[in-house]
């Protein structure tokens, strides 16, 4: 019997795959390799400046002088309380604005809609915002962190592309079962948006978490400081614990930057589905 011949053609490599996969693996390498130095030298009791694979003398003190300094403690409490709380009032009024763009029968949408992106071109300057911080009695106090960061517009607007991909007929059909606005938000819009509350909670937190800036311009009180910028000062500047292990001021600085990235580096794979799910996938079938 003559062998049957396969009818799926064969995948031919372009040499544009070729370039594009040599792209990436340079990128990606690129990205890579600062990190696994950072990792090494936090592990290295003698600090290197050249690249090593593998630490010469491992140690784990840097961490352990991390964990074990009190003074760090409440401002981590903070970045974890101002984190969370940001994150939730941006994703609130992200939603709720984008929900309210899409109402196309809304009057006075359009001017709303320029009015936002106005915002994102133009900025009263950083005099006007530390005015307008101050009458709002959030100077000194670490909820700035919170109110500054909770009304993001870029978000908002890509939350409202998200609300714009879902079919029109899904909403017609809750118009026709009786759902109220808000009904239709709640039970169709935002089970269907989970890709996009994954993604924009991830840049909100990553936002507040990592804020350095705002601490240093607005906070002086030591008591309402955040984990970043205290971590800077302990490592930077040298404010270091007297009961510290005897590590080298590099291993303190590389294993700092590690207990600042750690907590989204775990976080981030129980998210990365959401990033690859479309909004409204399955929803509809047209």
């Amino acid at each position: 019997m003559a062998k049957e011949v396969s009818s799926k053609p064969k995948q031919k490599l372009h040499v544009f795959d070729i370039i594009n996969y040599i792209v990436f693996i340079i990128l990606g390498l690129c990205i890579l390799v600062p990190i696994w130095k950072v990792l090494i030298d936090s592990l290295n009791r003698v600090g290197v400046y050249q690249f090593q694979l593998w630490p010469s003398q491992f140690t784990l003190d840097g961490y352990r002088t991390i964990i074990e300094t009190t003074a760090l403690y409440r401002p981590f409490i903070n970045s974890f309380i101002t984190t969370i709380l940001g994150t939730l009032l941006g994703l609130v009024l992200s939603t709720l604005g984008g929900y309210v763009l899409v109402q196309f029968e809304m009057p006075g949408r359009n001017f709303l809609a320029y009015l936002l992106l106005f915002t994102m071109i133009f900025s009263g300057g950083m005099i006007p915002e530390y005015l307008v911080m101050k009458q709002l009695g959030l100077v000194n106090s670490m909820w700035i962190l919170v109110v500054k960061h909770g009304m993001n517009v870029y978000n908002l607007v890509l939350m409202r592309n998200f609300f714009e991909g879902i079919p029109d007929s899904l909403y017609e059909a809750a118009k026709l079962d009786g759902c109220s606005p808000m009904g239709i938000f709640f039970k169709i819009v935002l089970p269907l948006s989970k890709a996009a509350l994954a993604s924009i909670g991830l840049m909100f937190a990553v936002t507040v978490w990592n804020d350095y800036s705002t601490v240093q311009i607005y906070i002086t009180d030591p008591n309402q400081v955040n984990f970043q910028y205290k971590l800077r000062t302990m490592v930077m500047d040298g404010d270091t614990p007297t009961t510290s292990y005897n590590v080298s001021q590099t291993t303190l600085f590389n294993a700092g930057i590690i207990a600042a990235i750690l907590p989204f580096m775990v976080l981030y794979p129980f998210l990365q589905k959401y990033f690859v799910t479309g909004v409204n996938i399955g929803a509809v079938k047209e």
